[in-house]
């Protein structure tokens, strides 16, 4: 309890801090490098329900296609991850390693469901709201990962979920070396590991743009 009191402490100050004239804010370049997809979690650290309330509340300041707002979400910290953790898939890229490894799981999670029947604009809110929930995770110094690949059914019924999943973000301190790699457009885009960093290939802007 005393830990908890410590880092609201800490959050506050951080929050005050920011908003004190001069203070030094980072920007959107920053937010974005730092918002890597992490596979490992620092498991001494613990994810508040306030922690997730937070993230998910940017949703009510985003578009929406026709301003649907179809979008829900199912919030699971800490003494729920046991309901999450046997139905989702990490690291579909390296199999071989079997992630997350052990002791580095995340410990929270967002379910974001849909009340409709998912439609192309329902995925193009999906990918707002993901992005901008991971960019509110890193300005509050944590991580997460977008994971599709997981037994849906088996959420439904381990959450009690009302609608099927879209997608599951897990949420936590990250454990991880992560660099990003410059490539050119045609060059393998698969991320690996070396020597304990994980390697995110990147092309470049250059081959971005369409001349």
């Amino acid at each position: 309890m005393a830990d908890n009191y410590l880092e609201k402490r800490m959050e506050q100050y951080r929050s005050h801090s920011a908003a004190s004239p001069g203070a030094k804010k980072e920007g959107l370049a920053t937010l974005l490098l730092k918002n890597r997809s992490t596979r490992g979690y620092d498991a001494s650290y613990i994810v508040r329900a306030d922690q997730l309330r937070r993230i998910v509340a940017v949703n009510n300041k985003l578009a929406s296609a026709r301003n649907r707002q179809v979008l829900r979400f199912r919030l699971v910290a800490s003494d729920e991850a046991q309901k999450v953790l046997p139905f989702i898939r990490m690291g579909a890229g390296l199999k071989e390693l079997q992630l997350p490894v052990d002791g580095t799981q995340p410990n929270a999670f967002i379910v974001v469901c849909s009340t409709i029947e998912p439609r192309n604009s329902t995925f193009v809110d999906l990918g707002i709201s993901a992005q901008s929930m991971l960019l509110q995770a890193v300005e509050m110094g944590l991580n997460g990962l977008c994971m599709m690949d997981f037994d849906a059914d088996g959420l439904v019924d381990s959450l009690q979920l009302p609608y099927d999943p879209l997608l599951v973000i897990a949420v936590g301190k990250s454990a991880e070396k992560i660099q990003l790699v410059d490539i050119k457009g045609a060059d393998d885009h698969s991320y690996y590991r070396e020597g304990g960093v994980h390697y995110v290939p990147k092309v470049v802007v250059e081959d971005l743009i369409i001349e």
